[in-house]
């Protein structure tokens, strides 16, 4: 291979690290032509499914800062990139490869750590961010449903007692125009002011009784005149 064409794909395999979200390395040897199309197809836009030489591999990774990938750099390799959901395209290849045990998958590399053949399986037995995104917004409609219905419960007591009111209301008219608490009112007015008469009665009478106290004090005043006076006249 050229120089030039060999740094072209170098650059390129560079490119496709630097775009993807991580990276899934297999040997596809046995795969037929066909196979291969239809892994591809499977991925569909979480990965770009791409056959590289293993020496060309090794200077990209190297250049973009990814180191252990040469022991999984042997046999006929191809690289699955992955652009879209990292579990989605782990668990197309790992479905295709249980259809097509020619397919093996050595490991990869996500978010810069290198994964090995078992932790990609782990990785594919987790759900999807597409189911991860369902169960949250389920659990944020319930939370907003329990709301709703906690707001709502006020109101709708306060409609069943408006409606109450409004059947009370039909029934005897005079509570809307206060006549009811009118009627009560005046019967209760008479007593109500005799009632406030009565303690006034009784009031008044001690104050008739208060001039006569004085003339209990006097006495002693005429007692005391006399008694002056008969002093005067013996000496």
């Amino acid at each position: 291979m050229a120089r030039a064409d060999r740094d072209a794909a170098v650059a390129e395999i560079v490119d496709s690290f630097n775009d993807s979200a991580g990276a899934v390395l297999t040997e596809y040897r046995g795969l037929t032509v066909k196979e291969l199309q239809n892994l591809r197809r499977s991925l569909g836009e979480n990965a770009n499914y791409a056959v590289v030489k293993n020496t060309l591999a090794k200077i990209a990774a190297n250049q973009v800062g990814i180191s252990g990938f040469d022991d999984l750099l042997t046999g006929p390799t191809a690289i699955a990139f992955i652009s879209g959901d990292v579990v989605e395209a782990a668990k197309g290849l790992r479905d295709f490869a249980k259809a097509n045990p020619t397919l093996v998958i050595k490991g990869g590399v996500l978010d810069g750590n290198i994964l090995d053949a078992k932790e990609i399986g782990k990785l594919a037995d987790l759900e999807s961010r597409e189911v991860l995104l369902g169960k949250m917004a389920g659990a944020m409609l319930a939370s907003l449903s329990q709301a709703v219905y906690l707001l709502n419960a006020p109101l709708a007591q306060a409609a069943r007692l408006a409606g109450a009111l409004q059947a009370k209301a039909e029934q005897d008219p005079s509570i809307l125009a206060g006549g009811a608490g009118t009627s009560v009112a005046a019967e209760d007015a008479p007593e109500a002011a005799a009632a406030d008469e009565a303690p006034a009665d009784e009031a008044e009478a001690p104050a008739d009784e208060t001039p006569e106290a004085p003339a209990a004090d006097e006495a002693p005043a005429a007692d005391a005149e006399t008694s002056d006076e008969g002093d005067a006249t013996e000496s």
